[in-house]
């Protein structure tokens, strides 16, 4: 585990088991409030044979706390800044594109795995440049209307795999939010696995076994 600086801070986990070619890359994406030590404790769970990172947003927002756009819970529902999430989506496609170079990741097999407002970001990133990546799991997440409205042309998104998890009990973001993402994606000639939980707005350990399942599915063998 070490932290570097590309164009974004990040901790860094090494595959711990050899793959066919350049290793595949899985990047993690917290949510507002947080940092990049949040998610990276999933890391012992998760495909040994994964180069992981785990990037901190690059918006502070208080003592170790950061975000990647700023967002107001409000009893009449979401409301984000998308001014900031847009410049945040530009970073994320530079870091990407460095860390492949820089690690050494395969380039045909990026993953983003992001919780909360990082799976908002993981939405909205993979649907305006799809070419980036092979697969998307967005937890407990929501769509950045912007990400819909300004995505590829489908014949870009076809190749495109997504996991999307959401907790039928969470009260940050509703339920309806992760079947929105459903729906949407499901318009699209993208594949796309939804499971619901039991949960709130947290990664339980029937999500997390489910999601580590379907990544390692996406590598081949178990």
């Amino acid at each position: 585990m070490e932290t570097k600086q590309l164009s974004l801070v990040h901790l860094v986990r090494k595959p711990l088991q050899e793959s066919e070619g350049k290793p595949p890359l899985l990047i993690l994406l917290h949510g507002v409030g947080s940092n990049e030590r949040d998610l990276f404790g999933l890391t012992p769970y998760l495909d040994p044979r994964f180069l992981i990172i785990s990037v901190r947003a690059r918006l502070t927002f208080g003592q170790d706390a950061f975000g990647w756009y700023p967002v107001q819970f409000t009893p009449t529902g979401v409301i984000a800044d998308e001014g900031p999430a847009e410049e945040s989506r530009q970073v994320l496609v530079q870091f990407v594109q460095e860390a492949i170079e820089a690690y050494g990741a395969d380039p045909k097999r990026v993953f983003l795995m992001g919780f909360s407002q990082g799976a908002a970001m993981s939405l909205y990133v993979s649907l305006t440049r799809p070419e980036l990546f092979a697969g998307v799991v967005p937890m407990s997440g929501r769509l950045i209307p912007a990400g819909w409205t300004n995505r590829a042309d489908n014949s870009a998104l076809r190749h495109l795999q997504y996991f999307v998890v959401h907790g039928t009990q969470d009260t940050v973001l509703p339920i309806s939010q992760g079947r929105e993402i459903r729906d949407r994606l499901r318009e699209l000639p993208v594949a796309v696995t939804y499971r619901e939980y039991a949960m709130g707005h947290q990664v339980s350990e029937q999500s997390l076994y489910d999601i580590t399942n379907w990544l390692s599915e996406q590598l081949g063998g178990q």
